[in-house]
């Protein structure tokens, strides 16, 4: 994509939502980290549908601990890999409350020093709680940038860089949602709706179907 491609993609995504959330139910800042921790290989959809059982009897790092890995595993069971989630989660509260007061960290090292916290947890957690222009590349994030041309890469990293050069600074704050409920719910990994995009005329997939 050119630079005025990359420029009208994103105004044209901004049109259709100026304020994009992240989908994940969450009423303070440990309850964001611990709904993205539980959200590899997940649907928000499925998380949510835990925590709204897990976070009325615990919902802070010293009440997880208190809950213990066995009963946390009760939970959170609907999950996909939910033992090493339960265990990942009890080490990173258990962190939390011995070196952060129980609050979540607000820096890029001490929040990928959590056990089961990797960059793109990480990166969730910096944009939507502190409000950094990070990009947090999932599998919707990875397929756009490659499908569309925004920002081709063989793997997450190469993507994420990408779009961090690549995306105006005005659009930074929100892309990173643009980007994942588009590949959600638009840029769709089975039939796609090119149809109706807003910015299928900036798209350069090679198989977007003729207008």
């Amino acid at each position: 994509m050119t630079g005025a491609e990359i420029r009208r993609f994103f105004e044209q995504l901004q049109a259709a939502d100026p304020e994009p959330v992240t989908e994940l139910h969450y009423s303070n800042d440990f309850e964001l980290l611990a709904a993205v921790m539980l959200s590899a290989q997940s649907t928000d959809v499925g998380v949510n549908k835990a925590t709204a059982r897990l976070y009325p009897v615990a919902n802070t790092p010293q009440a997880i601990l208190e809950l213990g890995e066995e009963r946390l595993k009760s939970y959170i069971a609907t999950l996909g890999l939910y033992n090493s989630k339960a265990r990942h989660l009890i080490s990173a509260c258990r962190m939390l409350v011995e070196k952060h007061d129980g609050m979540v960290p607000r820096t890029r090292k001490e929040l990928e020093a959590l056990p089961g916290v990797g960059r793109k947890t990480a990166n969730v957690v910096l944009n939507v709680l502190f409000g950094e222009p990070t990009m947090a590349v999932d599998t919707h994030i990875f397929r756009v940038g490659n499908r569309t041309g925004l920002a081709p890469g063989k793997t997450p990293l190469e993507v994420e860089l990408g779009l961090l050069k690549r995306i105006p600074s005005e659009f930074m704050q929100h892309a990173h949602h643009w980007l994942i409920l588009h590949g959600r719910y638009t840029c769709t990994a089975r039939k796609p709706k090119c149809h109706q995009c807003p910015v299928a005329d900036e798209c350069h997939w090679p198989e977007k179907p003729l207008p």
